[in-house]
Parts: C-alpha cells; sequence; structure tokens
C-alpha cells in the first residue's frame, strides 16, 4: 500500500494532522485470525532500529510496511505481524514505536513516530508514566496494543509544557489528562 508521507509537523494544523491521520489506510489486522505461527526472526530494539537475524532494516518503507502489521497480543502480551496466513513472532525490546516529534495543536498533543505515523494523544491514544521519578519514560498508545516510547528530545518537550501548564506535572490533550508522574 502506497504511503505519502506527511509534512513537518510543525507546518500542519490540527485538522491536516487529523486528516492525514484518518487518511492513513492500514490493514485490517484485527480481522485477520490466522491459525500458523512462526518465528519472524525480527527484533525491535530499544533504540527503535528494527533489526532481522541481526541486521538493521535500513529501507524506511519496508519498517513502515511491518509497522502497518504490527501488534501486540492481549492474551499472551507478546507482538506478532499478522497477515491473512500467518502470524509472525517479533521480539519488541521495550516499545514498538519511538515517537521523535511533538507539537501542541490547539487543545491536542500530535506526536510523530520513527515510522512516520502521526498519533494524536487524547482519550483513544492515552500517554502513560513508567519507571521511577530517577528514571522517567512516558509511552503514548498507537494502535492494536503497541505503544510508542517518546525519546529524550520529545520527552523534554512535554515535560517542559507540563511544568508551564500545571504544578502537577501533567498534560492535557483533547480533553484527557495525563500525569507525567510515574507510577
Amino acid at each position: 500500500m502506497p504511503y505519502d508521507l506527511p509534512q513537518d509537523l510543525s507546518k500542519l494544523s490540527l485538522l491536516d494532522i487529523a486528516e492525514a491521520v484518518k487518511a492513513r489506510r492500514l490493514p485490517p489486522i484485527n480481522q485477520w485470525h490466522p491459525a500458523e505461527t512462526i518465528d519472524s526472526k525480527m527484533r525491535i530494539a530499544a533504540d527503535g532500529t528494527w533489526l532481522h537475524e541481526g541486521s538493521p532494516i535500513r529501507r524506511p518503507a519496508m519498517v513502515r510496511a511491518f509497522a502497518s502489521l504490527l501488534m501486540r497480543d492481549a492474551t499472551d502480551g507478546e507482538y506478532y505481524l499478522v497477515t491473512p496466513q500467518c502470524r509472525q513472532h517479533i521480539e519488541v525490546e521495550d516499545a514498538a514505536f519511538m515517537a521523535v516529534e511533538m507539537e501542541r495543536k490547539g487543545d491536542a498533543l500530535a506526536f510523530r513516530l520513527n515510522t512516520d505515523d502521526l498519533v494524536i494523544a487524547g482519550p483513544d491514544h492515552p500517554l502513560r508514566a513508567k519507571g521511577d521519578p530517577e528514571c522517567p519514560a512516558i509511552y503514548l498508545s498507537v494502535r492494536h496494543g503497541c505503544e510508542a516510547r517518546l525519546n529524550r528530545s520529545t520527552w523534554v518537550e512535554l515535560a517542559e509544557l507540563a511544568i508551564e501548564q500545571s504544578d502537577d506535572l501533567t498534560v492535557t490533550s483533547q480533553a484527557a489528562h495525563f500525569s507525567l508522574k510515574p507510577q
């Protein structure tokens, strides 16, 4: 499925971002229930690098294609690439995606992922804090049970916004409130 990369996030309005999210046609993996499960021999490293048999996958379009088939099974917590014929186990060291850019647009926080997907935080895509106060990590719900970990610069931007907005380290996006304090 061809995919037109979105423009620079800072140049897009919230409406443009919402339309780009809506226009992104993903395979209906939630409707596929293949009987066969095999090992993909793939891994997503903690830094967001996709690897096959230990070697990085260097073509961004290939990573985007694989990412569109990715889901986390709610039963066993494992990650799989799903096709109508089979599901392939994939090891994920931390999070399936990395949030590499953030923009505040009106009452919403929009994020660009390392796969160039756009996600607007809110009730359907909550933010959650994990870790401890000395080494916190913020995660954004993406799709099919998968999350994106905010990279360091994006985390710092979000923390600065939380300090500006409140005394309790919370941010708001689409009327949903999210604490940046690890639970």
